[in-house]
């Protein structure tokens, strides 16, 4: 016998007005699928939900014994943001670093600002904020010093985690005086002294030891997946197979009997728009994890698939190619692209496809929530705690302030944990428990079949060349179904944020351009994935430019830079891009000095040009991905069998100042290995409506041996008057294609369609 276990639903609206800037959402995507308009604009962090805080008191604690308790209010992953951001205060308050410590913020956006850590905007939208932080803080220990000592305020320094009286030596710690400090009224921000560049003593350095890397490698640090409470019960769920569908019977008698299972739960299903709403289906509660798994198998279950039942992905690559075939609605046009184009001496037509791609981060989600005395407390891996907290509270009908989220480390995220559906689906299961604590645990088979993957697409583009090779005209229609369908039911095509992620704005010096974006439906959860629409648009447009070069008889890198023409800087809404990721089109033009920049820093330090044996290519794609400027050359080696190797890649990153070396450089080799994993085998395919795909043996992430030899980052260096890009994000978009371009130099064969897989291979 199953217990039956309805949720509550949430409404679009509700949930939309708290998380509507995930991923960059901000002001995007409204309930009808439309931009929604904004009474004032607001830029950066001022345009997210919450907004920024800077209270010194509310992220600094110093204690009697001197340590530094430093708060971390955005989510862990990988990218080092536990480090990096703390660091930033740590070197305004003149701390030792070995005397810092870090905690990590509950989810509270009225309490912390903006939490959400999605769009590769942490540092550049928290950097002025945690250096008021630790200015702050400073100021307000060196007040209290003079304070003690009865001395003018100026006559005293604070300098690696001691105060000092100037004029006759003394000191004090910091914990000597802390208690004190913490007392005093905040300063006036126009009081607080922000170091220069010169006495910065982490920032910019590449000396500073990640917070949590000896508890990572000894095993000390807690994931989601490794919350452990009193009285905790264990789940796994069975969700319908296809999206949209729902069950239909279920016989759990066998499971039942399995040894450890203690209970079947019954979850309602949340018809579309998915929001971050369960997919519903049959938990099964046990004694341990791997009890739940055997009972979860001895249930007989029978679905009803819903609308999505046929949904096959070879066949819509058909509709998607027959829709990018056709002429459509232009989402950006200058002069005349189409009369240019028929009357061209010479016309260039290429279609590239790229298909659904699954998150597979190491981490499955893994969620655990308890209920008592009315209150919910959730431990998660989550990248949007905010959205954890309102998606909980409206499935339990609490308020958002008896709502405790706790955010763990995530073994990786990649958009995929900003969407706590699985956060919703431990709180419901708590309270089907009676408040007990409940760990949701989901498999790679759970991951891979039910993830909010990355969208497919069609990416079409022509271009006419005049007698000399140059291009003329350019056309581009890109066609894929869109992130803003599980906001809004029946929504298709690109939204202008998707449009804006190197579609629309692409800065060629081409006199008539034009971009069009068919329509077509999703039929599936599509979410926002690392890069997001970056992805497809800059594989098709720079493998697009590179065929064009080849088609001309001229150097690639020579060919993409009279594209790009000379070097000026563009507002963004002259290429019908109002989005910009979020920042203002003033202060973060498109500078085309930066991308030729990062052009020629990449193809210096790769030796572009050089000879190469048989068999050998370099292969160039540039991006500008979340404000960021990159450049990648990669070379390979193909073998008579087909066989690619790797033996180098190199990036050149433009992202503004440099606030942590080492992390930057970690994340774009982290980029540059996921980007040739979805290069070479990434892919997801449906069949009757389902994923085809189960675990890595079938979804494959790059293996060791298949990396390349080496990877050199070359940073374009900054002072602080240059905006800070993001970093998490922008390279993975520029492999993809340099890597096909490199392929295509060294064997002559053209790769228009991802995963690359066997396609070298020889029959």
């Amino acid at each position: 016998m199953s217990a039956v276990f309805n949720d509550i639903q949430l409404s679009r609206r509700s949930l939309l007005k708290g998380i509507g800037a995930l991923a960059g959402l901000a002001l995007t995507v409204g309930v009808d699928g439309v931009v929604m308009a904004a009474d004032a604009p607001k830029f950066g962090g001022d345009g997210m939900p919450g907004g920024l805080k800077d209270n010194a008191l509310l992220f600094v604690s110093i204690g009697a014994d001197g340590v530094v308790t430093i708060v971390a209010h955005r989510s862990e992953m990988g990218q080092g943001v536990r480090t990096s951001l703390p660091m930033v205060v740590a070197d305004e308050l003149d701390a030792d670093w070995g005397r810092v410590r870090v905690v990590q913020a509950q989810g509270d956006q009225e309490k912390y600002g903006n939490q959400n850590t999605d769009g590769s905007r942490s540092m550049r939208h928290s950097f002025g904020p945690m250096r008021q932080v630790g200015a702050t803080a400073r100021l307000m220990l060196e007040t209290a010093a003079a304070a003690r000592w009865k001395v003018p305020a100026a006559e005293v320094e604070a300098k690696n985690h001691e105060l000092i009286h100037k004029p006759s030596g003394r000191k004090l710690g910091y914990g000597d005086v802390a208690a004190d400090a913490a007392k005093l009224p905040l300063p006036a921000r126009e009081s607080v002294r922000l170091k220069t560049p010169q006495q910065f003593r982490y920032i910019g350095k590449d000396s500073t030891r990640g917070i949590d890397l000896h508890d990572i490698v000894t095993g000390n640090t807690q994931y989601g997946i490794d919350t452990r409470l009193d009285g905790m019960v264990y789940a796994v769920i069975a969700r319908p197979p296809v999206y949209g569908g729902k069950l239909a019977t279920v016989d759990s008698s066998e499971a039942l009997k399995v040894p450890g299972v203690i209970r079947v739960v019954e979850l309602k299903g949340s018809p579309p728009p998915a929001l971050f709403n369960p997919l519903g289906g049959v938990a099964v509660i046990a004694r341990n994890t791997w009890a739940a798994i055997k009972g979860r198998e001895a249930l007989k279950l029978t679905w009803d698939n819903g609308p999505n039942a046929s949904y096959d992905s070879a066949e819509f690559r058909k509709t998607m190619e027959a829709a990018a075939r056709q002429p459509a609605k232009a989402v950006r046009n200058t002069g005349d692209a189409m009369a240019v184009l028929a009357k061209a001496p010479r016309r260039i037509e290429a279609e590239y496809y790229l298909p659904h791609i699954a998150h597979a981060t190491m981490e499955p989600p893994a969620a655990v929530a308890r209920i008592t005395g009315g209150k919910c407390e959730v431990w998660a891996c989550v990248q949007a705690p905010q959205a954890t907290r309102e998606t909980v509270a409206g499935h339990l009908g609490l308020k958002q302030e008896d709502v405790t989220v706790n955010v763990t480390l995530l073994g990786g995220g990649f958009g995929r944990k900003s969407k706590p559906d699985f956060a919703a689906e431990a709180a419901l299961l708590s309270k089907a428990m009676n408040g007990a604590p409940v760990k949701v645990t989901w498999t790679r088979e759970d991951d891979i079949h039910h993830d909010y993957f990355h969208t497919v697409s069609v990416e079409r583009l022509e271009a006419g060349l005049d007698a000399n090779g140059k291009v003329s005209a350019w056309l581009h229609r890109t066609t894929a179904p869109t992130i803003a369908s599980i906001f809004a039911a029946g929504a298709k095509g690109e939204a202008p944020f998707e449009l804006a992620m190197s579609a629309v704005n692409i800065p060629y010096a081409i006199p008539n351009m034009r971009v069009e974006a068919p329509e077509v439906d999703a039929h599936t959860r599509i979410g926002w994935f690392r890069s997001v629409s970056n992805i497809p648009h800059a594989f098709a447009v720079q493998s697009f430019s590179a065929e064009l070069a080849a088609a001309a008889k001229r150097d690639h890198r020579d060919y993409l830079l009279e594209l790009i023409g000379p070097a000026r800087k563009i507002n963004p809404s002259e290429m019908a891009d109002g989005w910009n990721y979020g920042e203002s089109p003033e202060r973060y033009p498109l500078d085309t000095g930066r991308l030729r920049g990062v052009i020629e820093l990449a193809t210096s330090k790769a030796g572009w040009g050089r000879k190469l044996p048989k068999g050998r290519g370099l292969g160039l794609a540039v991006c500008y991905s979340f404000v960021t400027y990159i450049a990648a050359v990669v070379e390979v080696e193909v073998n008579d069998e087909g066989e690619v190797k790797i033996p180098r890649v190199d990036i050149a990153v433009d992202c503004g100042p440099s606030i942590n070396p080492d992390r930057i450089r970690s994340q774009v080799e982290g980029a540059c290995i996921m980007g040739i994993s979805l290069a070479m085998t990434g892919e997801i395919s449906f069949k009757n409506g389902a994923v085809e795909q189960s675990n890595f043996h079938d979804y494959e992430v790059l293996r060791a041996f298949a990396a390349p030899a080496k990877i050199d980052v070359h940073i374009v260096p900054h002072a602080l008057d240059v905006p800070l890009g993001g970093v998490g994000e922008p390279a993975t978009p520029t492999i993809a294609p340099a890597l096909c371009n490199a392929i295509f130099a060294a064997t002559g064969k053209r790769i228009r369609q991802l995963p690359i897989r066997e396609q070298l291979k020889k029959a």
